[in-house]
């Protein structure tokens, strides 16, 4: 069984930072597309930044230079670290595992976890 644990999320305020883990079971993220997408109350899901097998990242330009996807295979963790974060950032994250779609930050995976909520006050 395949288990995604998000956790890092909490309030912080604007310009600050924060760093979200995904921590999974039942799968080695090295072998897949990895994701984190976010999702803010009344809007679509939308997909934040991937990481392929060999390291390759697709990011989302609304973060762009803010924040950056990692993994560590030993530990079988991904991580999201956000950096001078804004209000607009205000979501629930989301890690998601493998791709089954066109484009990377599209919402085809068939893994998702619980979410992390991350909140962003001016």
């Amino acid at each position: 069984e395949v288990q995604l644990v998000e956790s890092g999320g909490g309030s912080v305020q604007a310009g600050g930072s924060l760093k979200l883990s995904c921590a999974a079971s039942g799968l080695r993220i090295s072998n897949y597309f990895m994701a984190w997408f976010r999702q803010a109350p009344g809007k679509e899901r939308e997909g934040v930044v991937s990481i392929n097998g060999l390291m390759r990242t697709t990011s989302a330009d609304s973060v762009k230079g803010r924040f950056t996807i990692s993994r560590d295979d030993s530990k079988n963790t991904l991580y999201l670290q956000m950096n001078s974060l804004k209000p607009e950032d205000t979501a629930m994250y989301y890690c998601a595992a493998l791709f089954t779609g066109t484009h990377p930050l599209s919402p085809d995976y068939q893994y998702w976890g619980q979410g992390t909520q991350v909140t962003v006050s001016s």
